[in-house]
């Protein structure tokens, strides 16, 4: 089976409570519009304090897209490498020892890639093998872990690295009063992650303390691809979020959540830990509910938004990261790792320590 051998999880320099960010945004807003509903959607978010890729004076409104594009090829650059240089020396691995590299990200674009520009600074070899995901939104973390495995799978003895890059900051449209958009600018911040992986055939996988990827399992929900996602022009990107997001949760997730435990005779309350990604307190509300979780469950996934927001795909890196430096749980723990994102669709992992 795949093991992790390490996960890093990084962050902007500029961080702010959650209170300076709204009334920064609140300035933002066009003459006569409803500043009292922004302040109601941001304190109902939960989240405490969040990461900016750039200082919060340097926000303000912008049509130019390219302008903002090329602000995040240089910070997701800088953030990236940082992630990878840590989840390298934590699994004592050299860049060159790298066999795949897979990077997501849903908030800005690059071509070459981010990876593929990562080469020459980190030391990757030329004929590694790069695989760049854009367009699984939040669910990028989950999926790349789960193409990772099955990557790993036909190759026993390499070693892969994940990479989530995400500046959410920088698709915010500060002028758009859509509840859409106030909710992203209530939720979402700024972060990156990396996860290295090895084969079973690998020399350190018997030595890893990290969880081993047992299966994984992903779902696409036809109907609903107007519910979650971006609207992309020129002025850049603007989100599609949907009410009926949690109502979803509730009718289909859940069920697919424990359609996917029980292939592998397992409930719910079998599992031991839940890294789940904090779409917003509303998502985390439903899946608890309709799993009849205890409210322990999901504990990490709520710390994880309160203390730096919504950091998309890099959130369950995050989560992840979160739960290794708090000591990793006993042998034979069963883990979940779960993520929702446009499609309307879910990214499922089953681990086990």
């Amino acid at each position: 089976m795949t093991r992790v051998l390490a996960v890093s999880s990084v962050f902007p320099p500029h961080r702010h409570p959650q209170a300076e960010i709204t009334a920064a945004l609140a300035r933002f807003l066009p003459a006569g519009a409803n500043t009292a509903l922004l302040h109601r959607v941001h304190a109902s978010a939960r989240v405490e304090y969040r990461h900016l890729a750039f200082p919060l004076e340097r926000y303000g409104p912008s049509n130019d897209f390219g302008a903002t594009n090329a602000l995040f090829v240089q910070a997701a650059f800088e953030l990236g490498t940082r992630a990878l240089e840590l989840a390298l020396v934590e699994a004592g691995l050299t860049a060159r020892e790298l066999d795949l590299v897979m990077s997501t990200t849903v908030t800005g674009l690059a071509t070459p890639s981010l990876e593929a520009r990562l080469v020459t600074r980190v030391g990757l070899r030329p004929d590694v093998k790069r695989l760049p995901l854009f367009g699984l939104g939040c669910a990028a973390g989950a999926a790349g872990l789960g193409h990772t495995h099955d990557y790993l799978s036909g190759h026993p003895d390499h070693a892969a690295l994940l990479l989530s890059t995400e500046l959410c900051s920088l698709t915010l449209q500060s002028t758009d009063t859509s509840m859409a958009n106030l909710v992203a600018g209530a939720l979402f911040g700024d972060g990156a992650g990396a996860l290295i992986a090895v084969g079973r055939d690998h020399p350190l996988h018997g030595n890893a303390p990290g969880p081993a990827v047992v299966a994984s399992r992903s779902r696409l929900y036809p109907g609903t691809e107007h519910l979650l996602g971006w609207d992309i022009g020129h002025w850049g990107f603007r989100m599609v979020l949907g009410r009926e997001l949690p109502d979803l949760v509730r009718l289909y997730v859940a069920e697919e959540i424990e359609s996917f435990l029980a292939e592998h005779d397992l409930k719910p309350g079998d599992v031991d830990a839940w890294i789940c990604h904090p779409g917003g307190p509303k998502v985390l509300d439903v899946l608890e509910e309709a799993l009849a979780l205890p409210e322990s469950a999901l504990a990490a996934s709520r710390r994880s938004l309160a203390s730096v927001g919504n950091l998309s795909s890099a959130s369950v890196l995050h989560i992840l990261s979160g739960l290794r430096e708090a000591g990793p749980p006993p042998p034979g723990s069963v883990g979940l790792m779960l993520a929702f994102g446009p499609g309307f669709a879910s990214e499922l992992v089953l681990l086990r320590w």
